[in-house]
């Protein structure tokens, strides 16, 4: 897997931008009225974002233990195993590969949907703009803009986690 890229997030942000602007745009030529943001979408992007940096703190020590430090014999736990040369016997230290990937698998989506969901709120708060002298557009602008916050936070602690799984290759 390569290495999530700052330009590819940019590039989906603004995907995102041009999706939500466009929204604002068709519901007020079709229904004449403003888009309402709903404030509890922005609080579960930041209940994702703070999932994804506790995941990324817990995980980290289990990520960052270097194969190079022996255990003590006592350390290792007796886990099923398909490796035959460990004799079922792992360090609980470290995380398990396949959890790792399955991490990093977790932090690249959450990063692009992050970016994705970010640019959204983005083109909804640039399209309401105008609108902000409302109690609505003011409304929906300031939800709009905590869900700016939570998905820029979201994706900032993917990248963070994804960073964290990287692989050194010597």
């Amino acid at each position: 897997m390569k290495r999530t890229s700052w330009v590819w997030l940019i590039s989906i942000a603004i995907a995102g931008v041009g999706v939500g602007w466009l929204l604002v745009l068709v519901v007020d030529a079709t229904a004449g009225r403003i888009l309402d943001v709903p404030l509890t979408a922005s609080i579960a992007l930041w209940v994702l974002a703070i999932g994804i940096v506790l995941w990324a703190m817990l995980s980290r020590p289990r990520l960052m233990a270097s194969p190079r430090d022996r255990p003590n014999a006592g350390d290792l736990a007796r886990v099923p195993s398909d490796d035959a040369a460990s004799g079922g016997l792992r360090d609980p230290r470290r995380m398990p590969p396949l959890m790792a990937a399955r991490t990093a698998a977790l932090a690249m989506a959450a990063s692009r949907t992050g970016a994705l969901v970010g640019g959204f709120y983005a083109g909804i708060a640039l399209a309401l703009l105008g609108n902000a002298s409302t109690p609505t557009g003011s409304a929906s602008l300031v939800a709009a803009l905590v869900a700016i916050g939570a998905a820029a936070s979201m994706t900032i602690a993917a990248v963070w986690l994804e960073s964290l799984c990287r692989v050194d290759r010597e």
